[in-house]
């Protein structure tokens, strides 16, 4: 299977053409998900490993686990971490996050996860696309109650999920003790509805929840200041 590169600014992400890819999806959760004060991270279904090393970016001292399902997955992003600045502080390990080591209860801060999202779609030919793209193996329900499990009581969970998947997930977030705290809806233009929706989640009930929205594009290949503050550190070019 032939291979790409896509380039930050502090580091290179090797991706599987036929598979595992850098999308915008990942890309916005790395840069958005809240990380302040965080020393222990998960990444659930990490694939490339790019939202891993967008963390480690931003997280001078914190340690990460990146766990994926598929073997090819995690094969490609211990590449890609063991070629980056802090293959020190990010570990990559074949793990099913529904059956996850006991230690590792209410073990950490901050949580981020870009899960398979295609409810109800056809299976795809390819099981390792399948296994990354689909809910077939994790299901909201799952994630959710992982999460549950995993979060420390002062820690954040962020997704990032289909706009129409947006309400589903709050109830089956709502049902494991996890609060929304921060959203934002992700518009590719000005004048079309969200696509894509950015979710932060916490153990304690907040009074009003932030309501953000993002414009990717302006106009074809003209950014908005909001993405290109958002992404600055990490784009070559933007």
């Amino acid at each position: 299977m032939a291979n790409s590169y896509f380039q930050f600014k502090q580091f290179k992400i090797t991706q599987d053409k036929c598979a595992m890819k850098v999308g915008t999806d990942g890309v916005l959760l790395g840069a958005w998900a809240p990380v302040d004060g965080a020393c222990n991270i998960l990444d659930i279904g990490t694939g490339t490993g790019v939202i891993a090393l967008m963390l480690a970016q931003r997280c001078a001292s914190a340690s990460i686990e990146a766990i994926d399902i598929e073997a090819a997955a995690v094969l490609q992003a211990g590449q890609n971490v063991a070629d980056s600045p802090w293959a020190d502080r990010v570990r990559v390990s074949l793990q099913d996050v529904r059956t996850v080591p006991e230690f590792w209860k209410e073990r950490f801060d901050c949580i981020v996860s870009n899960p398979p999202y295609f409810v109800g779609s056809l299976g795809c030919p390819d099981p390792s696309r399948m296994l990354a793209r689909h809910t077939a193996e994790l299901d909201f329900h799952a994630l959710a109650a992982a999460v549950a499990f995993l979060l420390s009581g002062t820690g954040t969970f962020s997704v990032v999920l289909p706009a129409d998947a947006y309400s589903s997930f709050v109830g089956v977030a709502l049902h494991e003790g996890l609060f929304l705290q921060r959203v934002t809806w992700v518009h590719t233009k000005p004048d079309i509805p969200a696509k894509r929706v950015l979710m932060s989640f916490t153990r304690k009930a907040v009074p009003v929840t932030l309501q953000e929205h993002l414009v990717v594009e302006i106009s074809r290949h003209v950014y908005s200041p909001e993405y290109v503050a958002l992404l600055k550190d990490f784009y070559l070019k933007l």
